[in-house]
């Protein structure tokens, strides 16, 4: 940004920062470096539900209106997450997505975090006021071995969203969240050798008619 304002005049930084948001090298640039070498010992879990994980990323180089950060939540046994999009990392924010997340799925009994034990247990006090009668512990993620799990989780989400980006020449990142949550959840994991979306429903992942038996000269034919 420097070398910017020396050679051009008359820039305001509010339009850099616009420029910045736009370019999908820029978004490139700001991806969060992949941890590499790291062998991961998998946090154990008893069922599904029994112990989930929520994170934040920080997004506020690709700031798009008034969304700041990613909320990614994730069952520790079956792996699928969740992604919602974020306009502060506050508590009762994050509280209220994973309300609406519970309701759907279940809440699960231990709920941790790699932005630390006092993050979480705010965040536990938030959804008791919402909840009542939810009852949960905050767990503790100071293995190494586990916070590279999460780091690469958070990495990928990242990655697949900015190919998303580029591939679509878009600039809306929350809504490509949307797709990014389907594709990470529908597709191979290595630790549980199948797909999240398999191993939580029973069956892969659907894409309309293009999930059925039917030969392909027939679906380029179909309109509606």
């Amino acid at each position: 940004m420097t070398k910017a304002l020396n050679k051009y005049a008359n820039v305001t930084r509010d339009s850099i920062e616009l420029y910045k948001s736009l370019c999908v090298q820029c978004q490139q640039e700001c991806k969060r470096a992949t941890t590499k070498g790291i062998v991961v010992k998998p946090i154990l879990s008893k069922d599904f539900g029994s112990r989930a994980q929520v994170d934040l990323i920080d997004m506020q180089c690709m700031c798009k209106v008034s969304y700041r950060w990613i909320m990614v939540y994730q069952d520790h046994l079956r792996k699928y997450c969740v992604l919602r999009p974020l306009t502060s990392k506050r508590a009762a924010e994050v509280a209220w997505q994973l309300v609406d997340i519970f309701l759907l799925l279940g809440a699960p009994q231990i709920l941790q975090s790699d932005n630390g034990s006092e993050f979480t247990s705010s965040v536990i006090t938030e959804l008791k006021v919402m909840w009542p009668d939810l009852l949960m512990a905050h767990g503790n993620l100071a293995i190494p071995e586990s916070q590279g799990s999460v780091e690469r989780l958070n990495c990928d989400v990242k990655d697949i969203l900015t190919a998303w980006l580029g591939d679509n020449d878009f600039t809306d990142w929350p809504t490509g969240l949307r797709f990014v949550q389907f594709q990470k959840n529908s597709g191979y994991h290595s630790g549980i050798k199948q797909s999240p979306f398999k191993v939580l429903f029973g069956r892969d992942a659907q894409v309309g008619l293009r999930s059925a038996s039917l030969p392909s000269e027939i679906l380029e034919r179909l309109v509606s």
